[in-house]
């Protein structure tokens, strides 16, 4: 891959890129919701309601949906091309995101969202490009605010800021909540259908291309267990408490591996989190933090 010059970088920072409409319905609510491991008890209500639009608990969405509403984004991923910048979309990894929560979303409807690249960093080994996101719905309201980080390997090296690495302290004290999880051999195979298609999550082929033994799951599918153990633990597994949730994507995780969540409540709003693969007894996700509405 050829290296972009730090030119080409500079012009891509602050570059709007297109507005994305997205028009969803129920089904697309309750297909993303089995994407990220839901309903762990399928008998009981209280979970049901986030997959079944006739549930006796009513209709929910899992507010980690959000982050489907830019969701389009991946056509310029499997483009290779983001604001003159190329690369192999099989070596581009997610690295960071953060959702914050501003309106209970509804089981449906259409929300625009409005990217902006608002920075990108150069990490040696490859290339760091933050993107920031606005999502309203119909009436000019915004439903959500999101910022996002993809790491491109390959392609560092171009003379730009490094940009700093800040850290989330970890108590040093046993979490107050362990959350155990399986996820499905087949799980990224669900969640590509929200619109995540890139091959690198289905493709034994493309995956080595990326240098993965297998295909990987979706970033944002352990996102959304996570989304959903704070939820569980923390908010009455109602998701209209969680005020906003962000990550850092340390490692990988395989389709089929369990997820091993540890949670700490620093305070009456906030939360301190890290998932691990039990099987690798690696941490996938760090510098995690979610904040709980009062």
């Amino acid at each position: 891959m050829t290296v972009p010059s730090l030119e080409v970088v500079n012009k891509a920072i602050g570059t709007e890129l297109e507005p994305i409409t997205y028009t969803y319905t129920e089904r697309d609510v309750s297909l993303y919701a089995l994407g990220i491991g839901a309903p762990a008890d399928w008998l009981d209500q209280n979970e049901l309601q986030y997959v079944y639009e006739m549930s006796g608990d009513g209709f929910k969405v899992i507010p980690s949906f959000g982050v489907i509403f830019s969701g389009r984004q991946i056509e310029s991923i499997l483009s290779g091309n983001i604001a003159g910048i190329e690369f192999n979309p099989m070596m581009l990894v997610h690295g960071e995101q953060f959702l914050e929560i501003k309106k209970p979303l509804p089981t449906s409807g259409t929300v625009t969202s409005t990217p902006k690249i608002v920075n990108i960093f150069d990490k040696g080994s490859g290339l760091l490009m933050v993107t920031d996101v606005t999502s309203r719905d119909e009436a000019g309201d915004v439903l959500t605010v999101g910022r996002s980080a993809m790491f491109i390997r390959g392609i560092g090296g171009f003379g730009g800021e490094r940009g700093t690495s800040e850290k989330v302290e970890i108590p040093e004290r046993a979490p107050d909540i362990v959350h155990e999880e399986p996820t499905l051999n087949i799980q990224a195979l669900i969640y590509r259908l929200s619109g995540d298609r890139n091959p690198l999550h289905a493709d034994p082929q493309m995956a080595a291309v990326g240098n993965f033994d297998k295909p990987i799951l979706h970033g944002l599918s352990f996102f959304g267990f996570a989304t959903r153990a704070v939820m569980k633990h923390f908010c009455d597994n109602d998701g209209d408490k969680l005020a906003s949730i962000g990550v850092r994507f340390s490692k990988h995780v395989f389709p089929g591996e369990t997820l091993i969540i540890e949670m700490w409540k620093t305070s009456d709003t906030d939360i301190v989190f890290q998932m691990k693969s039990k099987e690798r007894d690696v941490i996938v996700l760090s510098n995690a933090t979610a904040t709980i509405k009062r």
